[in-house]
């Protein structure tokens, strides 16, 4: 152990307790991969961790059962809200459980318990003065006589033309909208287009708690936050924040609970939150425990594991409403990068993914199958955890990861160990004989207590994928160990009488001790990444599970001499080559057939529709259709300087510029607002695209679009000229 892992273990202080929750998944249709890999596998290891601590934690989740998503997905298969629910929890729970989950409670945000604790949080924060009620107006769908809310409003999408975008996304092209950005909005509900009418909705004013959400965020508190939840939150507050509504207009959630709200329900991220607070509750209702101390007790480490799309909710406007309620704040929220697939992002609209019901069918519940082929896919998901960047899941690289490192290392080095101890030393635990002890296996012995804390001190800074590697290192170097010391060659040294020499049977008897002793503290050390593989190593050496108690890592008297031991299993079996080919193939199947079925739902008009694309940037992962050089000739691009600039009133995205393009002023109207603050711009030379047939945001007619850039974390950046350049000229 370096110096400074010495240093870490002595400096960590241990909470009184844990409470632990991974993001609450939409009931709303199948979970890929890419979800597991974000916020619950990370979640199960660490939790996994903390008991084998025997440390007080409970893990909570649940059903994300309200919002807009489940109507819709009602309506898509032709049923009602509650049969969508009660179907996809029923499956997601299953999944979890089937992928070796280990929630001490998968509650549901439907529960009569989750909605009197929603209306609880919000009635106390309405009459402390913590909301604000604000008029504004939204989206009316005469037809249906109700407010519509963005994913029932459908148009084309100023980014790419695609006619079938949604109010808040473009499922085609994948940029975030809001509904006045798109192009002829029809209602999804009766089809015909909406009109604007006015609402009154309660907003938690984000924006009088900058200050102690930059002193909090970027202060002390977060210094061992991940640098891309950091980013992400420092990008938020910098740009400036505003109020968020809490309510809206919809007949599906929970009901906000005063007279003079008749028709409006909880937004549905102010409500899905508090699920793991109600979650909580029933825990503690179905075990005869207190909760309140896991919300209220500033002894209590409260942990968020998400992905990177729920940063902002979790850092910013959960720990704000925590606070208002008089409930403790998260420690930590270490929320991962996002998950592609096979070169390309994940995307259940195009079928691009893989469900963790696929895995579960076509791995675990097929023959040969079993809870070893769950551990096969924790093991990929782990060593390629999307921590501090995206990642990519490729068929190969599961196949490699499993035949490579699973079978070849961890594995082979248990199964050598057993055979050649059934074979050499009578299928028992043979002695240990320390005057016959050499350099190399007190090395062995040295490392075996060093890696303990190594892992430790990974494990509780949430670097989940260098634990695991430390793992499989340890079993490497006992593969390394065997080698070496060729047992199965002393084993030829043998006296007149054909019996092995006292001399080599003491060399055989501690080169097999020590890698009985190994394979006992690698079941500790895997437990917590692969608990049914170190369950199946507790088995074959007889021993009770509480062996995997982390106390016992790092010993070298887990297993006691002359205790005879199961015969050899092999822990893991190879992903043959057929495998692999039948689930890429699958995978290409199932994007043909999903863009024909949207090809026939959403026929693309002849000419599609020019406007402007505010916060566009190309990402060269998605399919983007080819054009020729003539196409490209169209476009007029030239250098401007943004010589004014302010927000546009009641639009968060919105900015209203002023850009002289050397012949004259434009004013192009731009969804940056989140990324840049007004006065920052003022001066910046930009690319503008200045033949862009003019189109009415909010009242303003916007007259071109500027250039902009997506980074890694999300964040904008303006695509502009190096060195100070003539305004009006040309970009070629």
């Amino acid at each position: 152990m370096t110096e400074q892992d010495t240093k870490r273990t002595a400096e960590r202080t241990v909470p009184k307790r844990y409470l632990i929750t991974s993001a609450l998944p939409y009931a709303n249709g199948q979970k890929h991969i890419g979800h597991l890999a974000g916020a619950y596998i990370p979640a199960d290891v660490y939790v996994r961790y903390l008991r084998a601590q025997k440390r007080d934690v409970v893990f909570v989740c649940g059903s994300d059962e309200h919002g807009t998503a489940i109507p819709i997905q009602a309506m898509k298969e032709g049923t009602t809200p509650q049969a969508i629910i009660d179907k996809y929890h029923v499956i997601m729970k299953e999944n979890f459980e089937d992928l070796s989950i280990s929630f001490d409670i998968y509650d549901r945000t439907s529960n009569p318990i989750h909605h009197e604790t929603a209306q609880e949080f919000f009635t106390d924060l309405n009459n402390k003065g913590d909301l604000e009620i604000i008029e504004s107006e939204q989206y009316y769908d005469e037809a249906a006589q109700t407010f519509l809310a963005d994913r029932y409003i459908k148009g084309t999408c100023p980014n790419c033309g695609f006619n079938g975008a949604y109010g808040d996304q473009c499922e085609k092209c994948g940029t975030s909208l809001s509904p006045d950005e798109l192009i002829n909005p029809v209602s999804t509900l009766s089809g015909g287009a909406p009109v604007k009418k006015a609402t009154k909705h309660w907003y938690l004013p984000l924006n009088k708690h900058e200050d102690w959400l930059r002193s909090w965020i970027l202060g002390t508190h977060g210094h061992d936050w991940k640098a891309n939840v950091l980013g992400q939150c420092k990008s938020w507050i910098d740009a400036g924040l505003q109020p968020r509504a809490v309510t809206r207009d919809l007949d599906w959630g929970v009901k906000v609970p005063l007279a003079d709200a008749a028709g409006k329900v909880l937004y549905v991220w102010f409500d899905a939150p508090i699920g793991y607070v109600s979650a909580t509750k029933q825990w503690a209702l179905n075990e005869g425990k207190d909760w309140k101390p896991y919300w209220l007790d500033k002894e209590t480490k409260l942990v968020h594991f998400i992905g990177k799309d729920n940063i902002v909710f979790h850092c910013i406007i959960f720990p704000l409403m925590l606070r208002l309620h008089g409930y403790i704040v998260p420690e930590n929220v270490p929320a991962n990068e996002f998950m592609n697939l096979e070169g390309d992002k994940m995307s259940t609209s195009r079928a691009w993914k893989l469900d963790m019901q696929d895995y579960i069918d076509d791995f675990i519940k097929k023959e040969n199958g079993g809870p070893q082929l769950a551990d096969c896919l924790r093991y990929y998901l782990i060593s390629i955890l999307p921590e501090t960047k995206d990642s990519e899941f490729t068929w190969k690289g599961f196949q490699d990861a499993v035949n490579s490192e699973l079978v070849s290392i961890f594995a082979n080095f248990v199964n050598r160990t057993f055979v050649l101890m059934h074979k050499l030393t009578g299928g028992k635990v043979p002695k240990y004989h320390n005057d016959k002890a050499e350099p190399k296996d007190n090395n062995l012995i040295a490392d075996i207590k060093t890696a303990k804390a190594r892992i430790e001190t990974l494990l509780e800074e949430y670097k989940f994928r260098d634990a695991l590697f430390l793992v499989i290192d340890i079993a490497r170097t006992g593969n390394r160990y065997m080698q070496e010391k060729e047992p199965w060659i002393k084993a030829r040294t043998v006296d007149a009488h054909g019996a092995v020499t006292a001399e080599a049977q003491a060399e055989i008897d501690n080169c097999l001790h020590l890698c009985l002793q190994l394979c006992a503290n690698l079941a500790v050390f895997i437990n917590p990444f692969l608990p049914n593989t170190a369950r199946k190593m507790c088995h074959l050496m007889k021993v009770v599970d509480k062996m995997l108690d982390w106390e016992n890592a790092g010993s070298m008297k887990l297993l006691s001499v002359g205790y005879s031991l199961r015969a050899p299993e092999l822990l893991f079996r190879k992903i043959d080559d057929s495998e692999v080919s039948y689930q890429v193939e699958k995978l290409k199947a199932g994007l043909e057939k999903s863009k024909m079925e949207q090809e026939k739902n959403n026929p693309q008009p002849a000419q599609q529709a020019e406007a402007p694309a505010p916060t566009s940037s190309i990402d060269t992962t998605k399919a983007i259709a080819e054009i020729q050089y003539d196409d490209f000739a169209k476009l007029d691009l030239r250098i401007g300087t943004i010589t004014a600039a302010e927000k546009v009133e009641k639009a968060d995205k919105l900015l209203k510029l002023s850009v002289d393009l050397g012949a004259g002023q434009r004013t192009i109207v731009s969804g940056i607002a989140q990324h840049f603050s007004a006065e920052s711009l003022v001066g910046k030379q930009v690319i503008v695209v200045a033949n862009l047939a003019p189109r009415k945001m909010r009242g303003i007619e916007s007259q071109g679009m500027i250039l902009t850039a997506e980074q890694p974390d999300g964040k904008l950046i303006l695509v502009n000229p190096d060195s100070l350049t003539i305004n009006g000229s040309n970009v070629r």
